[in-house]
């Protein structure tokens, strides 16, 4: 289904439903993982699906996950991002990750999951409650017509804000290489907080490890960060 947002967030759907419509982008919000996995098959060669997304090792629908895609003019796939909902009522996100961080490698062949590790990073300590995993968020290459523009801000913050109206969570949170943090992208996509060395992945025939940032909001964070004017993020 074509996603549709409520009305007191009318001004981002509107300013946001504008710079899509001029760059003819249409994006779709589902629940069938088994869709997902179709439509990123074969339509995302060079990113592999996420272990967190993957139906075959979870139980995903309407009430714990939800997945997000842009096509351009031509139908052809340029965006995607998906997120599902953990409960981390009786322990912190720290001790969470501790015990299961494993479940969220990055989508690259050869993780050697005996040498990789977390640390907890300070933020992680206080994140409890209702969280949701945000992942999979992927713009195509495309010489700048989409990447640099600005566009992935507006997407990124569609999800986001179907995030927050599905399940009003008290935190979103994600992961982020480290060499995508520093071109600025975590601030790009709306977070607020962004923590290093949270994850060291190490790849079976490379003697250097993967760093990946912890990136998060607050319930008040992304109500905050979703009511900033999107359109002087767009080039």
């Amino acid at each position: 289904m074509t996603v549709q947002f409520p009305s007191n967030a009318a001004p981002f759907i509107a300013t946001s439903g504008n710079i899509l419509g001029a760059s003819k982008i249409e994006i779709t919000v589902g629940s069938d993982f088994e869709i997902y996995k179709t439509v990123v098959e074969e339509e995302r060669p060079a990113q592999k699906l996420g272990d967190p997304f993957n139906p075959d090792y979870h139980d995903l629908g309407a009430e714990t996950g939800f997945w997000l895609i842009g096509r351009n003019q031509f139908g052809e796939l340029i965006h995607t991002q998906a997120f599902k909902t953990i409960s981390l009522q009786d322990v912190a996100l720290s001790t969470y990750l501790m015990r299961n961080y494993q479940k969220f490698p990055p989508p690259i062949p050869g993780v050697d999951l005996g040498r990789s590790r977390y640390r907890a990073s300070p933020g992680a300590h206080r994140i409890n409650g209702d969280a949701v995993y945000h992942g999979e968020v992927w713009m195509a290459p495309d010489d700048g017509l989409y990447r640099g523009t600005g566009l992935s801000s507006v997407l990124t913050r569609a999800g986001i804000l179907e995030a927050v109206n599905r399940w009003d969570p008290d935190w979103i949170f994600g992961f982020m290489l480290r060499a995508v943090a520093f071109k600025g992208f975590s601030e790009r996509v709306g977070y607020m907080h962004t923590e290093p060395g949270a994850l060291k992945w190490a790849v079976h025939g490379r003697e250097q490890l993967l760093e990946a940032f912890m990136v998060y909001l607050s319930r008040e964070d992304a109500r905050f960060m979703l009511d900033i004017p999107v359109e002087e993020l767009v080039a």
